[in-house]
């Protein structure tokens, strides 16, 4: 007699994309019985946002989740998060701005909300494992006994950067099934398994809470206008700013000044002075230091070689990683970096582990006379 192993339970995150559909499919092929669960998050209500519905849960997405996980006879439900996406991103987003640094929502939104909500509703239903369609991959140290997060696969769209804030607690719950595949090969599969509409829609590079086109309006709306002076190296003044808020070390656009191009090099928010500057040596940065500190492997207690990327499309670079006291740490890299930003996260690897990461502190922002 044949005596079949009972399928395990597993909620997948559910966004009506290519890549959580796909999800779906793996989960079913090893052996997982699989809920859809698709989260709602809100918009930002006000006549200038270009977004009429969240690109993660439009009435679309949802209608496309639905059909999907009908068509592999899976449950689906709809988990309305909107009141904790505005406490635990948008609150964090617009404070960070206050406080004249560049938030990342992204990395917040993983662990504060997403995944955190996920296993909020798997432990309601009895459920132990939460899956998504993020590129990346988690594993058990034989030695540690730790979960470890790896870069994925497909070095293009790995997103372990994003992932870098997430908890060992919720590693330990969570399965990444499209780690080992490459974005083209999992089209490839979608085409082949005739999800065609997947190959016509366009995936949205917007905040999820308002369109990039409308960010001026709902930063004005909800921030302000400051005005103050732009200034370069020399102390001359080139001319006004709308407010430190609206903008970010590296930053040329927007900035419109003859004689240019110019960069935001800096500033000083006591004074309400923006720094620019044609010298893009001015950039440069050797070192930064980092808090709130994230290490999924537990905090470092000695100095270590580590590649850092200081933003999502960066590629790694080669530095140390030196720990301080009171849950910082210091990286001091081996080549200076371009725009290191204030309330941006350095996130940390050793070969395809994904240490962890910090969010980099403001040094002196000021440019050198």
């Amino acid at each position: 007699m044949v005596i079949q192993r009972k399928r395990k339970p597993i909620v997948l995150g559910m966004s009506g994309g290519v890549d959580s559909s796909m999800a779906l499919v793996f989960l079913k092929k090893q052996g997982w019985d699989p809920v859809g669960v698709s989260l709602k998050y809100p918009v930002w209500e006000d006549p200038q946002n270009c977004l009429r519905e969240n690109v993660c849960c439009s009435a679309e997405s949802f209608q496309i989740a639905a059909d999907v996980c009908k068509s592999l006879k899976v449950p689906y439900h709809i988990f309305d998060v909107s009141r904790e996406l505005k406490k635990e991103v948008i609150d964090y987003f617009l404070q960070k701005l206050r406080g004249h640094r560049t938030p990342n929502p992204c990395v917040m939104c993983n662990r504060h909300l997403k995944f955190k909500k996920l296993l909020e509703w798997a432990g309601r239903h009895g459920i132990d494992h939460v899956a998504t369609g993020h590129y990346a991959r988690v594993r058990k140290n034989p030695r540690t006994k730790r979960h470890e997060l790896l870069k994925a696969r497909d070095p293009e769209k790995d997103q372990t950067y994003s992932l870098s804030f997430l908890s060992q607690e919720q590693l330990r719950h969570m399965v990444l099934p499209l780690g080992d595949h490459t974005k083209k090969e999992i089209y490839a599969m979608a085409q082949k398994l005739g999800f065609e509409i997947f190959l016509k829609r366009k995936q949205s590079q917007d905040f999820c809470f308002v369109s990039g086109s409308s960010m001026g309006c709902f930063l004005e709306k909800e921030i302000g206008i400051c005005e103050g002076p732009v200034q370069d190296e020399a102390g001359n003044v080139l001319g006004k700013h709308r407010g430190l808020h609206f903008y970010t070390v590296g930053q040329r656009k927007g900035l419109g000044f003859s004689g240019g191009p110019f960069f935001v090099s800096g500033s000083d928010p006591s004074k309400n002075i923006l720094y620019a500057s044609r010298d893009e040596r001015r950039l440069l940065s050797r070192e930064v230091v980092l808090f709130p500190c994230n290490f999924t492997g537990g905090a470092p207690r000695k100095p270590a070689r580590v590649q850092v990327k200081i933003r999502y499309r960066q590629t790694a670079a080669a530095g140390k990683l030196f720990p301080l006291a009171g849950g910082k740490a210091k990286i001091v890299f081996d080549k200076s970096q371009r725009a290191v930003t204030p309330g941006q996260f350095a996130v940390l690897y050793r070969r395809a582990v994904c240490l962890g990461g910090g969010e980099i502190l403001p040094g002196n922002d000021e440019p050198a006379a």
